[in-house]
């Protein structure tokens, strides 16, 4: 699904990525954990396109199609989903009308119908139970009010309506309780965990792997993977640290 080949990037002149390479096959999950500063999140906007993250080395496919030629919408109406650590708030613009709007453009960029308000509405109902979100939140301006826990449910009700062949996801668990971070990562369970599709969870700490366990764990240090392992290895990174695990 994801092939990532000596990638090298940076930000305002200053390296960040130095050489990372990273497999995912399709219907796996995989978490990158690292310390603070790591490269994690810098990842994770390379592959979405970010602006200001200059590729400078190195090549990313997904599903085989270079990714890094591609535009950021063109990579979601690929297949590509990117869960923010901090989701933004939009106001003035209803998250029915935002998701509706989002998935029908993806739909068409690959040729498909577009959702009338009936099929469109019937989906959002279904991905709103899942994440045990009140479908009267999706008539708010997007995340305005929102705890984070809300906002994270929303954005999970935004990847179940998009149906991405690949998720992104930065810190999902991030400002969670326990109880949201169970609904959640129940939530990429029900979503993701199908043979034609692939997750990369990025975080700091091994709780969301409770829920979401990782057929792979890597190690990301300085801009590179340095430790790969099954997902004992997270439980080895929360009990003894990053240092004393990759030395």
């Amino acid at each position: 699904m994801l092939k990532i080949d000596n990638l090298t990037a940076e930000v305002d002149g200053k390296p960040i990525l130095k050489g990372l390479a990273l497999e995912v096959g399709a219907g796996e999950v995989h978490a990158i954990m690292g310390p603070n500063g790591a490269g994690k999140s810098t990842l994770s906007y390379v592959l979405g396109g970010r602006p200001g993250y200059e590729v400078t080395g190195g090549s990313v496919k997904l599903a085989g199609v270079d990714l890094l030629e591609l535009e950021p919408h063109e990579r979601a109406s690929l297949g590509l989903f990117l869960g923010f650590q901090y989701p933004v708030e939009i106001p003035g613009v209803s998250f029915v009308q935002f998701l509706r709007e989002a998935v029908n453009a993806q739909r068409k960029a690959r040729g498909e119908e577009a959702y009338s308000g009936g099929e469109f509405l019937k989906v959002a109902k279904e991905k709103a139970g899942l994440l045990r979100l009140d479908m009267d939140m999706l008539k708010r301006p997007v995340n305005v009010g929102f705890s984070g826990g809300e906002k994270k449910r929303a954005e999970m009700v935004q990847m179940g309506i998009l149906d991405p062949k690949f998720a992104v996801l930065d810190e999902t668990d991030s400002g969670l309780d326990i109880d949201a971070l169970r609904v959640v990562g129940q939530g990429i369970n029900e979503i993701m965990r199908e043979p034609g599709k692939g997750v990369l969870l990025i975080t700091h700490y091994q709780r969301l792997l409770e829920y979401v366990q990782p057929d792979k764990v890597h190690v990301l240090a300085d801009g590179r993977i340095v430790k790969s392992g099954g997902p004992e290895l997270a439980q080895r990174l929360e009990d003894e640290g990053y240092e004393a695990v990759t030395a």
